[in-house]
């Protein structure tokens, strides 16, 4: 494949607009990138993936995924941060979940995405 420009962008003047007019806002690129960034950890897919499946406490979410709660707790600071997960409180006892239905979809379908070529 050639990395030649075209040249002749008044054959592309449709498809330019209709892409400028979706165009994200600068804030929402970030974001985006930042959710990106946050779902490109090894380790952060492993605990999105387990909570996908259940909520679960940092304890939990050690011996599943046999680390250290501190390190679990780390990783969830972040994923909170971005917005990936939530917490509620039971007493004591602090259970996480995905945020909402759009991060299970993510996962659920980046989980598709590699399993189809398979």
């Amino acid at each position: 494949m050639s990395n030649i420009a075209c040249g002749n962008t008044s054959q592309h003047v449709e498809k330019v607009n209709k892409v400028r007019e979706q165009m994200l806002s600068e804030r929402d690129f970030l974001f985006l990138a930042e959710l990106f960034k946050a779902l490109g950890d090894y380790t952060r897919v492993k605990i999105l993936f387990a909570l996908s499946v259940n909520e679960l406490c940092v304890c939990a979410l050690a011996e599943v995924l046999d680390m250290s709660p501190s390190a679990i707790s780390h990783q969830l600071r972040l994923l909170r941060a971005a917005r990936l997960v939530r917490y509620r409180k039971d007493g004591k006892n602090v259970y996480y979940t995905l945020d909402d239905g759009h991060v299970h979809n993510l996962i659920v379908q980046g989980i598709d995405h590699v399993r189809e070529g398979v």
